[in-house]
């Protein structure tokens, strides 16, 4: 393979990889901001739209990455971000609205995080990639963490 044909191999890579990402990512962000909308709890109100928020910043920076590349960003999600949000609004209409919502958006951090880690840790992505997706890892991870204490908070003070 000559170096431009390997330069645009890398360019599509980064660009089809990013795009990937940006789906997943706005499944998340779409999810957090019907969640606001839905749950009863003032603090998880805010919480879930700052997390939206959050999310939109990480698609608008993927996406900024991308038209340097030359190329269009994705701009939708994926089929099973749409039916992991069904499920989460309708897991949340029996039980605790508040605690369905934070499971299941702990359950999209899970479904975020290992996307983005399976990046990383693919040994046929080319470095460039590797580095790009990895700049995104502290934030996905402080989101991915943030949900998992708030999951686990909750279910402890229900045990009590």
């Amino acid at each position: 393979m000559n170096t431009m044909t390997n330069i645009e191999s890398i360019k599509t890579q980064k660009i089809d990889t990013l795009n990937d990402l940006i789906e997943i990512t706005r499944d998340s962000a779409t999810f957090y901001n019907d969640a606001a909308k839905a749950v009863p709890n003032p603090a998880l109100k805010s919480l879930f739209g700052e997390m939206a928020s959050s999310k939109n910043g990480l698609v608008g920076a993927m996406s900024r990455e991308v038209r340097t590349e030359g190329a269009t960003p994705a701009t939708h999600g994926t089929v099973r971000g749409a039916w992991d949000k069904l499920y989460g609004e309708v897991r949340s209409q029996f039980g605790d609205a508040n605690y369905g919502y934070v499971s299941q958006l702990e359950s999209s951090e899970d479904r975020l995080m290992k996307a983005f880690n399976e990046v990383v840790a693919d040994d046929n992505v080319p470095a460039s990639v590797k580095q790009t997706v990895s700049s995104y890892l502290p934030a996905i991870r402080s989101h991915h963490d943030m949900m998992r204490d708030r999951k686990w908070n909750m279910q402890a003070s229900a045990k009590h």
